[in-house]
């Protein structure tokens, strides 16, 4: 592929997100496919990449690191996709935060003309002492929901340690989404995942949130909310351990659901110690009649009525 090829990819892709370009200062690094097709680093900000195979093609594996003591002021955006509608994305990725270091990304995943597309993506995350890490990760999908979205990541978070991980996705059809999330945190530290999704026509949507408390005073927040219509379906698996004196939890499932959608919810919440707390609420039902009507007195459809309120549930997390 020339430098050509690759400006572009990059370029498509960030058109597909309406982000035509960075700010001054701003780190990016844009993936078509199997392939890094554009980068732009800032002092303190480590990354190498190298191409793996796959068995239906080639793959990228990226190491990002940022060294012990290292604020990266300004967010670092990401951006995966194909502009395609056919294809493969297989994506390893690998960050590890330094001690008392702090990173933000800002990321997107778009697949705007998907027919039959795959994203997966293997990610492996260590947040160190002291350190901050936060990840937003919004989907743009296109309106046929050819896209199968499987995202698999493991972290560890280190005493005194701050993570926040937020999967978006309303825009378009979802398609095929089984996300697997899975966290171990030390003591004196603070993990916050949160999903929200909007499932249509025949979606499928998987979410597996997990987190294990194993040090003193560690706390978790675990947050789904999911809505459905026509005949897509959910499956929400919410984990949450407390193993250490101290360790606090709380795990919040709400779930719309509208014609002949179909939504199940899986808390398991478990607690080790006797000065441990876990607290669970969860909640599947419909759009209230009330607030429809209200709307659609103001002369909205029922289908631009009901699609208002559930943007409306998922701002509640911004």
């Amino acid at each position: 592929m020339t430098d050509a090829e690759r400006k572009a990819l990059a370029a498509e892709l960030l058109r597909s997100i309406h982000a035509p370009h960075y700010g001054p200062g701003e780190a990016h690094i844009e993936i078509h496919g199997g392939k890094v097709v554009g980068m732009g680093l800032v002092e303190g900000l480590e990354v190498s990449s190298e191409t793996i195979e796959t068995g239906d093609g080639e793959g990228v594996r990226v190491a990002i690191r940022i060294p012990t003591g290292v604020r990266i002021e300004k967010p670092v955006h990401l951006c995966f996709g194909m502009v395609g509608e056919r294809g493969l994305q297989k994506i390893e990725l690998n960050v590890e935060v330094g001690d008392r270091s702090s990173v933000a990304f800002q990321a997107h995943c778009t697949f705007p003309q998907a027919v039959d597309i795959r994203h997966l993506m293997d990610a492996r995350i260590v947040v160190g002492e002291g350190a901050q890490y936060r990840y937003v990760e919004k989907h743009i999908h296109g309106p046929s929901g050819g896209v199968t979205v499987v995202p698999k990541t493991r972290v560890q978070v280190r005493k005194g340690g701050r993570f926040f991980n937020e999967f978006y996705l309303i825009e378009g059809s979802a398609g095929v989404v089984d996300i697997d999330y899975e966290v171990e945190s030390e003591a004196d530290s603070a993990v916050e995942m949160r999903a929200y999704i909007y499932g249509k026509s025949t979606d499928r949507i998987t979410i597996r949130e997990a987190a294990q408390l194993m040090g003193e005073n560690a706390v978790a927040a675990l947050i789904s909310h999911v809505a459905l219509k026509d005949t897509a379906q959910a499956n929400v698996l919410n984990e949450l351990y407390a193993r250490a004196p101290g360790a606090r939890g709380h795990v919040d499932c709400k779930e719309i659901v509208q014609g002949k959608a179909l939504a199940r919810a899986v808390p398991i919440v478990q607690v080790e110690d006797p000065a441990a707390h876990v607290t669970h609420e969860a909640a599947i039902g419909s759009v209230e009649s009330k607030q429809l009507q209200t709307l659609m007195a103001r002369g909205l459809t029922e289908d631009e009525a009901t699609d208002l309120i559930i943007r409306g549930l998922f701002s509640e997390g911004e």
